[in-house]
């Protein structure tokens, strides 16, 4: 119980998403997990989780399967999927293996459970983060390393999954506490500043007095900051700024 009372407090302490998220697989790799995604979505609609571009991904995985599993939709169809959406909590991934043996999945989660096993997900388990919003949803995706059986796992999570699911969890709040970007879609220093300024409920000519520029100039910050964000309005452009963690920092990027 000290190591994860220890391990809470280390993970609590980061302040750098890289730095939390290399701490966390190091961790799980001691329970015997190497396989990882972690993946979070503020524009979930019902079984929609929104365009992947939006989603927030971290993995373990080379660049050949997620460009695949996510980038080609695969997820979508993963035989613990519509377990993750209709459930809190933690589930081995028994649960699809012996679907897929009593032929009780679908075609298209039959072809994802071949692909996952192709690329060496034969054990595993996924836990499906509590959320207070219809729109948001997150989860991990822990899957074993090489040689580590199902009932393995399973016998593990009987004497340690309670601590498994909580650091789970904590590192996921820690996640959601940090800025992050796409660096495609990440905003520069001015244009995040006239988004805070906008969400301090001042005009377009407020700001330009503010930071010494005209209002075309100030529009055209705002207008970079809505195609930073990929939208069509500077409230949605505020909104998903305020999701990714990309105003109101207390230091901004170097």
């Amino acid at each position: 119980m000290d190591d994860t009372i220890d391990y809470i407090e280390e993970v609590m302490n980061q302040t750098s998403l890289e730095a939390l998220w290399d701490l966390h697989c190091a961790k799980l790799s001691t329970l015997g997990f190497d396989k990882i995604i972690y993946g979070y979505t503020n524009y979930r609609s019902g079984m929609s989780l929104g365009d992947v571009a939006d989603f927030f991904i971290l993995s373990t995985y080379d660049r050949d399967y997620i460009d695949q599993f996510i980038g080609g939709g695969l997820y979508f169809n993963g035989p613990m999927m519509k377990w993750t959406l209709e459930n809190t909590g933690a589930q081995s991934w028994r649960l699809a293996r012996e679907a897929y043996e009593a032929d009780e999945l679908t075609e298209k989660q039959r072809a994802v459970f071949e692909f996952n096993q192709a690329y060496g997900l034969v054990a595993g388990y996924t836990v499906s983060f509590p959320t207070v919003s219809s729109r948001t949803k997150g989860a991990i995706s822990l899957g074993a390393r090489e040689g580590v059986t199902q009932e393995a796992l399973d016998a593990l999570w009987e004497k340690r999954g309670r601590e498994i699911t909580m650091i789970n969890n904590v590192a996921h709040l820690k996640i959601q506490s940090l800025p992050y970007a796409n660096p495609e879609r990440e905003l520069t220093n001015r244009q995040r500043e006239v988004l805070e300024w906008v969400g301090d409920g001042k005009t377009i000519q407020d700001i330009a007095l503010l930071i010494g520029r005209t209002p075309a100039t100030v529009e055209k910050h705002l207008r970079l900051a809505r195609d930073a964000m990929n939208v069509e309005t500077t409230a949605q452009a505020l909104l998903k700024a305020s999701f990714m963690k990309q105003i109101y920092l207390l230091e901004g990027p170097n």
